[in-house]
């Protein structure tokens, strides 16, 4: 499966972003679809998870704030970002998992910008 994060730009703080994910094969019995994102000079980290049950869970970063979401019949997974702030400023990579961490390779992300 091949992963491909798009939908990032600009955007001032306090607005908001719609992330989209397209896979290129089935994702339905993929068990998690996550949501990363890597800072300059920092470390990737995961920002949102949802199982193939729908089940969420969120980084504390970024809880009440982000929504994600998945559209198996589609392929999709999406990452609502409300209420940006400065420190979401990130390249959003997408990813599933299967129980042992970050499953495929890398892509070329997405980046996000939030001004202040």
């Amino acid at each position: 499966v091949q992963l491909q994060a798009f939908g990032g730009g600009l955007v001032q703080a306090g607005g908001s972003l719609r992330l989209s994910c397209a896979a290129s094969g089935n994702i339905a019995s993929i068990p998690i679809m996550g949501w990363y994102r890597q800072a300059p000079g920092k470390q990737r980290e995961l920002v949102a998870q949802i199982t193939s049950g729908g089940y969420t869970n969120y980084a504390d970063s970024v809880k009440g704030r982000f929504t994600i979401s998945r559209d198996n019949a589609k392929n999709m997974v999406y990452l609502q970002m409300n209420s940006l702030k400065p420190e979401d400023t990130a390249v959003y990579y997408c990813n599933a998992n299967y129980g042992m961490g970050p499953r495929y390779p890398w892509g070329q992300g997405t980046q996000v910008t939030v001004s202040s």
